[in-house]
């Protein structure tokens, strides 16, 4: 009977321990929902701000009678939030991003900046989000300072900001073994999926749109005035959820720069797909990294730049 106690024991604590971390990502989600939500109910409300703008239409062409038309209207601007993160206490880096999906983005860079590697370094996470902070309690032998001072501020478009250095390819695995084959039409049909996802796109012209899918169907969407912070809230949620990635491909609507490739190499996805195109550098690493890169999805054609053993031809 003892030794059946003793037993019982570890799994009566591994429970605990379960539920006490679900219920601070409970808190956590609650906290986010009732402060950016708040006197609102639209999803859609808390991410945008109504302003007043002249709209001007028209112009004096050669050999016509147009005249140029001032009208103020209501526009819908994408708003812009400033999320300090803290990593044990001390400041990490302030990201200005969507205010949606907080916990992921924090998760999502600290994974993608090499802090955190498995879920069981995470203690806690505790959002305050009325002063847009975000504390993170991890065991990690990474510290800021000693990281970010070699590192690059780089081309991070909506302020979204990555400390990156061209030897984080040299620690990335190859993923030329990884990875099924997906089809043409199949990458063509969930492109369009993702651009039909982002509603607030088409309101405000203002975000970037990323995606985790298969050739049957997308499991995450996440959009966000950056496309690092797009890819990093992805990467939150595979992380915090513990999806498998390595049959999954990655969409994103912006340009496939070198260091996006390689948030997404770390999240072990062989195939990334954008509307857009990508760099030398990016073409270079994956082919590299074994990585399937495919640029211009759109319409009916893409162009494939490496690896593209993955791609069924039909």
């Amino acid at each position: 009977m003892e030794r059946l106690n003793q037993e019982e024991q570890p799994n009566q604590e591994e429970q605990l321990n379960q539920e006490e971390q679900l219920n601070q990502e409970e808190q956590l989600n609650q906290e986010e929902q009732a402060f950016f939500g708040r006197c609102v109910e639209d999803k859609t409300e808390r991410r945008v701000e109504r302003v007043m703008a002249m709209r001007v239409t028209g112009a004096l062409l050669a050999g016509a009678e147009q005249q140029e038309g001032w009208e103020e209207r209501e526009e819908l601007l994408v708003r812009e939030w400033p999320l300090t993160l803290y990593l044990n206490g001390e400041e990490l880096v302030t990201l200005l991003a969507s205010p949606e999906h907080m916990e992921d983005l924090a998760i999502g860079f600290l994974v993608a900046e090499g802090f955190l590697q498995r879920v069981e370094q995470m203690k806690s996470l505790r959002g305050d989000y009325e002063n847009g902070q975000i504390f993170v309690e991890a065991e990690t032998a990474v510290t800021a300072g000693k990281t970010f001072m070699k590192r690059y501020i780089t081309t991070g478009c909506g302020k979204g900001m990555t400390f990156y250095d061209v030897t984080d390819a040299r620690h990335a695995r190859s993923l030329e073994a990884v990875g099924t084959a997906v089809a043409v039409d199949q990458i063509l049909a969930r492109m369009d999926d993702m651009q039909a996802l982002s509603g607030l796109y088409r309101e405000t012209g203002g975000v970037h749109s990323a995606a985790l899918c298969d050739g049957e169907r997308i499991f995450l969407y996440r959009e966000d005035i950056g496309r690092h912070n797009a890819a990093d809230k992805i990467a939150g949620a595979c992380f915090r959820e513990m999806i498998a990635t390595a049959d999954k491909l990655f969409l994103t609507s912006g340009r496939i720069s070198s260091e996006i490739l390689l948030k997404v190499a770390k999240m072990g996805i062989p195939l990334i797909a954008s509307r857009s195109a990508p760099t030398d550098l990016a073409v270079r690493l994956g082919e590299q990294l074994g990585m399937t890169v495919v640029g211009f999805v759109r319409g009916k054609r893409m162009n494939v730049y490496s690896h593209p053993w993955r791609i069924i031809r039909r």
